[in-house]
């Protein structure tokens, strides 16, 4: 069996990694470079970043920042934020990324999953998912519509049968972000999350919420096999962060099986 993954993702904003709460009121945190080494260092499974920007000041991806980090790191690197053609993703993987995160493009553009898929190999590519709790209606069956555009667009799209059409449009990863949940510390959103892997058979990342060990857990039990660990290892909201071996250290003691640190 895989050991399951910590990853670390960072929103950045203006050239700064910052930390929102429900997407909103980004506070600053540092230098992304600076920050993924030092997490680098600690022995992060993974980096996600997203330049958050970009899609909605409509123009390409901040390209030096990914060549910054892939300089100083040497864990897998997800890259997303303003990508909106092949051509964009063979930017962004020059520059050192070795996976293209496609979310409101994903929405607008489906073909382009499967013209990343084609190019570069399922593994490569991975839809994220902005989530958010409904109402159920015959549209939206299971409670949980897509939002795009850094939660400020609702397409009336069901999650989970998103979740089903990306794989087959040739997605090898999925990550769901909960708007309700994100930077609240009060868990990831189980719900949507075991939905979503019940329904596909690739690998699905929890996000949004986590403020306990014991979150990361739930989210291992209900069949994520990634967790993104922010809040708890750098947001100024949390008073006191944890070290990602401090995370591995008791997620092993919780019987969870993670990859080990290098001092270990």
């Amino acid at each position: 069996m895989l050991a399951n993954r910590l990853i670390a993702c960072f929103d950045v904003k203006d050239g700064r990694v910052t930390k929102a709460q429900q997407f909103q009121d980004n506070i600053d945190v540092g230098d992304p470079a600076e920050l993924a080494d030092r997490l680098y260092r600690d022995d992060v499974d993974e980096i996600v970043t997203y330049d958050i920007m970009a899609s909605a000041q409509k123009r390409q991806i901040d390209l030096d920042m990914v060549r910054r980090i892939a300089h100083r790191t040497f864990v897998p690197l997800t890259v997303g934020g303003g990508i909106r053609s092949l051509e964009d993703m063979h930017l962004v993987l020059r520059a050192g990324a070795e996976k293209i995160s496609i979310d409101s493009m994903a929405v607008r553009k489906p073909e382009i999953i499967t013209q990343g898929s084609k190019e570069f190999g399922r593994q490569c590519i991975v839809l994220s998912m902005q989530v958010k709790r409904v109402e159920k209606t015959a549209s939206i069956p299971s409670g949980y519509e897509i939002a795009i555009d850094g939660a400020r667009t609702f397409t009336g799209m069901d999650a989970v049968e998103w979740a089903r059409r990306g794989q087959d449009l040739g997605a090898g990863e999925i990550v769901v972000n909960s708007i309700d949940r994100d930077g609240t510390g009060e868990g990831y959103d189980l719900e949507i999350t075991g939905l979503i892997t019940e329904a596909v058979s690739l690998p699905v990342i929890a996000s949004g919420g986590a403020g306990r060990i014991s979150h990361v857990s739930d989210a291992f039990g209900i069949g994520a096999t990634g967790a993104i660990v922010s809040s708890m290892l750098y947001s100024p909201r949390v008073e006191h962060n944890l070290t990602v071996e401090e995370m591995k250290e008791q997620l092993g003691e919780l019987g969870e099986r993670v990859r080990p640190v290098h001092s270990a």
